[in-house]
């Protein structure tokens, strides 16, 4: 299933009438050039029908790269730039956009060659937020053709978030269970991302999974499992329950997507869900999020839509973890102090029961799921993945509605050490720079459920943009600040 948008930039230059329209048709030129030496020519559509200098030119510009089939924009100003057309582009088109300004070639041609764009991306900006227009404006968006094509390769998958999310339905089954109002799950800010939901009952998920008996597909789909299990597979006799399962919620999500493009699961796990249906599901939720459909524990709602960002923003699959226990002393001594630039406190396991993919462990085996085990028959409890998630680097990452649906979301970049958890379950051992700080100053501060979402890699940046696009107030976007910068909260006594 293709569970992401692919992007298509178009890019438009402007000119203001009174510099010459030479200079921004040159510099487009050499803006498209640059990339497509870089990056090739998938991803961008260079806008030739005109060079935007009046509203005239606007509405032809925007005609033309809707037509080309473009979902997100660059607005190119290869001179001053003409503030009120190119901001009413970025107002009429129906996708993510930004701005960025061409800087002057040489110190040879500063008379009739000078295009001041970086005077006009001061206008530029100032209109947008008079129209209340949103656009994405790198850290330093003045630069060389080179320079410009690498903002734009960034700009890509921040894109693809804002488009996939303008598409986007979460199906969530269940409400959450007992004891984990921290998953709390207001949904006014969905609708306000343009996201949709579809909230179903556990007994619909049930009829829909009896009516699959007997599938003539879950015999493939059983070896499909057997292949990607290898030597892991410890529990055969429930692989067809689980092939039985994931095709119940593949049929689900073709039957159900409706007119949206995108896909997400919330699901339900426990208390009842195994002994009705007679196993967990935390294989096939791993499969999913493997196809890059994100697939969430314990109804969490966001916890799913954060991972949603992070897949198409790292365009990979994630996991989601619990923020779970501290390392043992005599584990931090052994294998980590003296080797890593950790303190003990700036490393956490970060723990779920079986969601990860097998993709992102270092090895795999199907088993029983140990905690649910010690209320339930161990039976009823197979289909868990376990295995030591890869080392590598990471970014721990929320999107959250608080209780009053106001929008907060937290950002971290570390790793996953290559330490041996010794534990159960789906598991790395993580280090975060001022972990300790962070953990009581933003999660337990600002009120985070337990629940993280883990991109595999460094992708705080884009991450921090997208969350700033889709109106997350800068204050309520939290970082691991280090310790030259404190919170507000923290106590500078201590």
């Amino acid at each position: 299933m293709n569970n992401l948008p692919q992007v298509k930039v178009g890019i438009v230059a402007v000119s203001r009438d009174c510099f010459p329209e030479s200079l921004s048709v040159n510099r487009r030129k050499a803006l498209v050039k640059a990339y497509t030496d870089k990056y090739g020519a998938d991803g961008i559509y260079e806008c030739p029908v005109c060079i935007v200098e009046s509203e005239i030119h606007m509405v032809q510009a925007l005609e033309d790269i809707k037509k080309a089939g473009c979902n997100a924009l660059c607005v190119y100003l290869g001179n001053f730039g003409p503030e009120i057309s190119e901001t009413l582009l970025a107002k009429h088109f129906d996708g993510p956009a930004m701005f960025i300004a061409a800087a002057e070639e040489t110190q040879n041609d500063l008379v009739g060659g000078r295009g001041d764009a970086y005077c006009g991306m001061l206008n530029a900006s100032y209109n947008l937020k008079l129209r209340g227009v949103k656009a994405y404006i790198p850290e330093y968006p003045v630069g060389t053709a080179d320079e410009c094509a690498d903002m734009i390769n960034e700009f890509i998958p921040i894109a693809r978030a804002i488009v996939g999310l303008k598409d986007l339905k979460i199906i969530s089954f269940g409400p959450r269970p007992l004891n984990f109002l921290a998953c709390n799950a207001p949904i006014q800010q969905l609708y306000n991302l343009g996201v949709e939901i579809e909230e179903n009952s556990e007994l619909d998920l049930f009829e829909a999974f009896n009516k699959h008996a007997g599938d003539e597909r879950i015999p493939a789909k059983v070896k499909e499992m057997e292949e990607e299990l290898g030597t892991g597979n410890n529990k055969p006799e429930v692989l067809p329950k689980l092939a039985q399962y994931e095709l119940t919620l593949l049929d689900w999500i073709e039957d159900h997507k409706g007119y949206r493009k995108y896909v997400a699961i919330a699901g339900k796990c426990w208390p009842a869900f195994q002994t009705q249906f007679g196993f967990v599901p935390c294989y096939v939720n791993s499969r999913l999020t493997g196809m890059g459909i994100p697939v969430s524990c314990e109804v969490d709602i966001y916890g799913c839509l954060s991972e949603f960002i992070g897949t198409c923003v790292s365009n990979d699959a994630v996991t989601l973890l619990d923020i779970n226990n501290t390392v043992p002393a005599d584990m931090y001594n052994e294998s980590i102090k003296g080797k890593y630039n950790y303190t003990a406190n700036d490393t956490f396991m970060g723990f779920h029961c079986g969601n990860t993919t097998t993709k992102k462990l270092s090895s795999c085996s199907m088993k029983y799921q140990m905690i649910m085990a010690r209320t339930l028959p161990e039976e009823v409890t197979q289909g868990t993945l376990e295995g030591d998630i890869i080392p590598g680097d990471i970014t721990f990452y929320r999107l959250q509605s608080t209780a009053d649906c106001k929008l907060r979301a937290y950002i971290a970049q570390g790793e996953i050490l290559p330490v041996a958890t010794r534990s159960f379950g789906g598991i790395g051992v993580f280090a975060i720079p001022e972990m300790e700080r962070f953990y009581r100053h933003v999660l337990i501060e600002k009120n985070y459920p337990h629940h993280g979402a883990v991109a595999f890699g460094h992708f705080g940046k884009a991450l921090f943009e997208v969350f700033k696009y889709i109106g997350v107030p800068v204050e309520d976007l939290n970082y691991n600040q280090p310790k030259s910068l404190p919170y507000p909260t923290e106590n500078p006594f201590k």
